[in-house]
């Protein structure tokens, strides 16, 4: 079927992207807007894949013309919501920047001559990370770009000269309230089905009203359906057998540019199914993650440094390390990628459909594959369709001339391009940043969109799940329909979305969990003392102003393959605390290979004989208070209150988790030397981590009780 999917929901000034689903490049598909407001002077082009950049906000329809019949989708686009702004950076913050790195590279940068320093490529979320697309010239001592940003904390890089040798950051902070979020249910009223909304407010919004929508691909008639507020009605005999309910929470909240006037601030949408068969009815909503996952703890390894310092990695010599990987008890390994590549790092791909010849055969990744399964561990593969490597066949033929390759790859104009490359043609591949050996794939291109599904199911029936790169490259409305694909068969299907910063777009049925950068970029600030330790509550926070629902699943990590080791550039002592909240807050935690053993280089090869092993034996021992205790797995988080008697009162911070059956207390200290800490709590002293008595005298004449923290203490209460 080609419909396109979902009613779609964006703001003015955000385009949304429509295309034929399952497409066959040879067919001929046929867009026309029939519908949209009157003051509306959008149009859509002729090609297959477009782009409705709608001009006023209101509901836009398109019509797809499609060998299959004829598919509508209905578009709500609300007001914008950004305002003006101004990033800009100074002489001096330049050289303060590159003077106080702790990266040797960056340290380099040092030696630059500011005063030769005249242009700068600005990039960021706001303009997709695009080098080339907003760049500023110096105006005396400063760079400055002016843009339009929505509500929240923003950062760009100033890129000089289009280099990062030297570069420096610019934040932003645009006042206004944070979005809304919203979940519908169903149930079974006699002869009637009601689904309901729960509309939540952002933090520091007004309460939304409820606007429902219906999916065209559906039997539902119209004329079947009552809605009543934050209800929908339907008759149990007008019900198809399958049936999608879309909802968005809207608030009126103050315009920071008009007194007294308000704008619209809407949620991402919620889907409820509602499966008929018979006198049964189910409900569901397929944007949620599979329930193991709550329960879950993952594990990623860098492949090619997996091995060992004098073995070369391969699929085999991994499979011969599982009883390793199965001793510290985690559910799921991500392995970066598997699929033919020049590159150790494994990115920039030349094969989708075969592994890489240096790692083993397909059959040996397959055995690795069922060995982990044997001991009980979930796969998930690291999906690379953003890019592909510039000496991949399909991008040479693109730059060559071959016609079937026209429209294979982005293109941008020549003077645009920042990457100092004299490309063949008059114009140079669409990139990111300046990757400029991964040109960017094109989806306006049906043949593209039909390669990449290939892809998928080719190692969809192999593996347990895609950890997908670049995730925020590729359009919502592919991810949209892949996330279907991948569900038809199986439910536990596994989506994690590599998107920096993390974007609450991407939980609109598209991906099970999302990197939280926000607590990763709080932990970093708190262990190299840059924020006290209490600003973890802030982090946790933004996941409602970002409009997260309370059932979004967050990725929690201290660091990654993209990173540099936590104690590495954190200072000393910092490095439990920080994994510790990892594994004690809501979310999935994640340990990143060598982590656990000590090993201080991002990529570096891992620690066996020489590796930190009371550090190992630390992170065993978390994974497993985690799994005894479904305290530490439920939403349930608050502060707590404490007392620090002695040590850094700044490193210090608590936090009470509550199950059904148990509530625990969390103490975190993330200074070198041990705290002592009275709790307002009458708790057990018996750490849960350690199994040692931490009890302390106090001093407190209030206090409850009163631990000695070197690191972190979990406390039943």
């Amino acid at each position: 079927m080609h419909h396109p999917g979902p009613p779609r929901f964006t703001t003015v000034g955000e385009p949304v992207e429509l295309a034929p689903r399952n497409p066959d490049p040879d067919a001929t598909f046929r867009w026309t807007l029939t519908d949209a407001p009157e003051e509306s002077s959008a149009t859509l082009s002729d090609d297959p894949v477009v782009h409705l950049d709608s001009d006023v906000p209101g509901v836009y329809v398109a019509e797809l013309d499609a060998p299959d019949g004829t598919h509508r989708v209905a578009v709500r686009v609300f007001p914008d919501p950004r305002q003006p702004a101004r990033f800009s950076i100074t002489a001096d913050e330049v050289e303060q920047n590159a003077e106080g790195s702790d990266d040797e590279a960056e340290a380099g940068a040092s030696n630059f001559d500011i005063d030769a320093l005249e242009s700068a490529s600005v990039i960021g979320p706001f303009n997709d990370f695009t080098m080339g697309a907003d760049r500023v010239e110096r105006d005396g001592d400063e760079w400055g770009v002016d843009v339009r940003l929505p509500p929240g904390d923003h950062d760009a890089i100033f890129a000089f000269d289009d280099e990062f040798d030297p570069y420096a950051t610019a934040e932003v902070t645009i006042e206004g309230a944070g979005r809304p979020n919203i979940r519908l249910d169903g149930r079974v009223e006699g002869d009637e089905i009601v689904v309901e909304a729960t509309a939540r407010p952002a933090p520091d919004g007004r309460e939304p009203a409820v606007e429902f929508y219906f999916d065209d691909r559906d039997d539902l008639a119209e004329s079947a359906v009552e809605i009543d507020g934050d209800h929908v009605v339907v008759g149990r005999e007008d019900l198809p057998a399958l049936s999608r309910v879309h909802a968005v929470a809207v608030s009126e909240e103050p315009s920071p540019e008009e007194d007294g006037e308000t704008i619209e601030r809407a949620s991402i949408a919620d889907t409820l199914e509602i499966r008929a068969s018979g006198e049964a009815v189910d409900f569901s909503n397929p944007a949620d993650a599979p329930e193991w996952l709550d329960d879950a703890t993952m594990y990623q390894i860098f492949v090619r440094e997996f091995a060992g310092e004098t073995v070369e990695t391969t699929f085999t010599e991994i499979e011969r390390r599982v009883p390793y990987i199965e001793s510290l008890g985690v559910d799921v390994v991500w392995f970066t990628p598997v699929c033919e590549s020049p590159t150790r790092h494994g990115y920039h791909i030349t094969d989708f459909f075969d592994t890489a010849s240096d790692l083993g055969t397909r059959e040996e990744f397959e055995s690795l594959v069922d060995m982990l399964h044997e001991a009980g561990i979930a796969v998930i593969f690291d999906l690379v369709i953003n890019h592909t490597s510039r000496d991949h066949p399909a991008f040479q033929l693109h730059r060559a001339g071959v016609a079937d390759y026209e429209d294979y790859y982005e293109r941008v104009p020549a003077e645009q391009d920042a990457s100092g490359i004299d490309w063949a043609g008059d114009d140079a591949p669409g990139m990111y940043f300046n990757w400029a050996r991964i040109p960017n794939l094109n989806y306006d291109s049906l043949d593209v969109r039909a390669w990449m599904l290939d892809v998928i199911d080719e190692w969809a029936d192999v593996v347990d799940g895609f950890r997908c790169d670049v995730a925020w490259g590729v359009p919502h409305g592919f991810w949209k329909e892949v996330r279907e694909r991948v569900k038809a068969e199986s439910d536990d299907f596994l989506l994690l979305d590599e998107t920096v910063p993390r974007d609450v777009q991407f939980r609109e049925n598209e991906f099970d969990y999302h990197y939280d950068t926000d607590l990763y970029d709080t932990l970093r600030d708190i262990g190299t003392g840059d924020a006290p330790a209490s600003a973890l509550f802030d982090a946790l926070v933004e996941a409602d102003h970002h409009g997260f629902p309370d059932e979004a699943v967050h990725m929690r990590y201290v660091e990654n393959h993209d990173e540099t080791r936590y104690a590495t550039e954190c200072e000393e002592g910092t490095l439990r605390p920080a994994a510790a909240a990892t594994f004690t807050l809501p979310g999935v935690p994640m340990i990143y290979y060598g982590q656990e053993r000590g090993v201080p280089e991002q990529r570096g090869t891992m620690h066996w004989h020489d590796g930190d092993a009371d550090l190992t034996d630390f992170h065993r021992r978390l994974v497993a208070l985690r799994n005894e205790h479904p305290a530490l797995r439920s939403n349930d988080v608050s502060k707590a209150s404490v007392e620090v008697e002695s040590g850094d009162a700044d490193s210090v911070v608590a936090y009470r988790r509550v199950g059904e059956d148990e509530s625990l207390l969390v103490v975190l200290n993330f200074d070198s030397s041990p705290a002592t800490v009275s709790l307002e709590a009458d708790c057990e002293t018996e750490d849960l981590l350690s199994e040692v008595d931490v009890a302390a005298d106090s001093i407190a004449e209030t206090a409850d009780t009163c631990v000695e923290v070197a690191d972190v203490v979990v406390l039943r209460e």
